[in-house]
C-alpha cells in the first residue's frame, strides 16, 4: 500500500466560501488516495485562523517530518499549488523534496508530470500564488491606510469604544459603561491621588465593573489606559499617530497630567508645543490638537511637519483647517513683542512664569 503526506490549507474566509475549505480539501485528498492504492499517513491542516507563525510552524513541520521519512513515503498530496505554498521560497522547498528526496510533488486537482513541461507549469502556477499573495498583501496596507486617513481604528476598537456596522461600513462608537469607567480612572488618578492598586480599589467600592465575566479591573489593563492616546481621539498607525472620528474620553489637559504623575513623556513638551488645551478653536471652543507627519524623502532621510487643528477636525460640519507650527510660531512672537515692557521686575517675573509652564530647564 502506498503512504503519502497531505497538506490541506484554507487561507482566507472567501477562500471557504467559494469551495475550498478543509473539509471539501481533505475530502479530495482521502479519495485521491484511497484511488491510487494507498493511505494518507500524515495529514497537516493550516485553517484561516492560524496565525502567521502557527501557519510558518506546521509548514516545517511539514517539510521536516518529509525529510525524515522520505524512504518510506510515496509522494506529497496537495489540493492545487496554491494550497501547497503561498510565496516561491516555500514552493522550492517542496520541489527540493522531489529533487533531493524523490518525494513527488503532487497536485489533485491540476495534475502535471514529473517532467521539465511539467515542473515548468508547476512553477508558473506557484508563481502565480506568489503574485496573488503579494498584491492581496499590498491591496490590504491600502485598505488599512485609506481607513486611517478617514479616522477610523484599523484593529478592534480599546476599552471605551466598540466596533459597530452603519449602512454596510464598519465605525467605532462610545460603549457607555465602559466608556464612563475611562474617564472615572483618568478623573481619579488626575485629581484624587490614586495609585493603581487604589484605583481599583476605588472602581470596586463604586460599584463600577470591568465587564460582567470579570468584575475587578486587571492592573495591567488600568496601566495601558492610563497611557493609551486613543482616548483623546486619536489612532496610531506605523508609529505615527492621526486624528479620529472617535469621540474623545479624555481631554487633553488631564491625559497630560496624567503621563506626568505616571513619569512618563509628555507629548507636548517636545514636538506640538502648542497642543494640550494652550489654545481653542474659534469656530467650535473645543481644544486645539497637533499631529506629526513624516515624510520620507528621497535619499533615505525623513522630514518632519507638525500641524494643528481643532480636535473636532473630522465632524462633518467642521471647517477643515490646519495650521503648520511655524506659523503659529509667528503669530506667537508677534503677541509676545505686543508684551514687551521695559521694566525689568515685570520682565523677570514674565520670563519666570513662561518657565515654569512650559517646564524647561532654564
Amino acid at each position: 500500500m502506498k503512504r503519502f503526506v497531505a497538506l490541506a490549507r484554507v487561507s482566507s474566509r472567501e477562500q471557504e466560501r467559494e469551495g475550498f475549505s478543509l473539509e471539501v480539501q481533505e475530502e479530495a485528498l482521502l479519495r485521491y488516495a484511497v484511488q491510487a492504492g494507498g493511505e494518507i499517513v500524515k495529514f497537516f491542516k493550516i485553517a484561516e485562523t492560524a496565525s502567521q507563525a502557527d501557519e510558518r510552524r506546521s509548514f516545517r513541520e511539514l517539510i521536516a517530518y518529509a525529510k525524515q521519512n522520505a524512504f518510506a513515503l510515496d509522494g506529497l498530496l496537495f489540493y492545487k499549488v496554491d494550497r501547497a505554498s503561498r510565496n516561491l521560497f516555500d514552493y522550492v522547498e517542496l520541489e527540493r523534496l522531489e529533487s533531493e528526496y524523490e518525494l513527488p510533488f503532487i497536485s489533485v486537482s491540476q495534475p502535471t508530470e514529473s517532467t521539465p513541461a511539467g515542473r515548468m507549469m508547476r512553477r508558473t502556477l506557484a508563481n502565480m500564488a506568489s503574485f496573488y499573495t503579494e498584491q492581496q498583501s499590498v491591496d490590504v496596507r491600502e485598505g488599512l491606510a485609506r481607513r486611517v486617513k478617514e479616522g477610523w481604528f484599523v484593529t478592534l476598537a480599546p476599552y471605551g469604544y466598540r466596533n459597530a456596522r452603519k449602512e454596510g461600513r464598519g465605525i467605532v462608537e462610545v460603549d457607555p459603561d465602559p466608556a464612563a469607567n475611562v474617564q472615572r480612572l483618568f478623573q481619579l488618578y488626575a485629581y484624587e491621588n490614586c495609585t493603581l492598586d487604589g484605583l481599583i480599589e476605588r472602581m470596586r467600592a463604586e460599584g463600577r465593573v470591568w465587564r460582567s465575566s470579570e468584575p475587578q479591573f486587571p492592573r495591567s489593563s488600568v496601566a495601558n489606559i492610563l497611557k493609551d492616546r486613543p482616548y483623546l481621539g486619536e489612532i496610531e498607525y506605523r508609529g505615527n499617530w492621526y486624528p479620529g472620528k472617535q469621540e474623545p474620553l479624555v481631554d487633553r489637559a488631564t491625559w497630560e497630567r496624567v503621563q506626568t504623575l505616571l513619569g512618563g513623556h509628555v507629548y507636548h513638551s517636545t514636538t506640538l508645543t502648542y497642543a494640550g488645551q494652550f489654545m481653542t478653536c474659534s469656530h467650535c471652543g473645543h481644544p486645539i490638537t497637533g499631529e506629526l507627519i513624516r515624510k520620507k524623502r528621497k535619499d533615505g532621510g525623513v522630514n518632519e511637519h507638525v500641524y494643528y487643528r481643532c480636535a473636532r477636525y473630522t465632524k462633518a460640519d467642521h471647517p477643515r483647517i490646519r495650521v503648520k507650527e511655524a506659523d503659529i510660531e509667528v503669530q506667537v512672537l508677534a503677541i509676545l513683542d505686543k508684551l514687551r515692557v521695559e521694566e525689568p521686575s515685570v520682565r523677570d517675573w514674565f520670563r519666570a512664569v513662561l518657565l515654569a509652564d512650559s517646564r524647561c530647564p532654564g
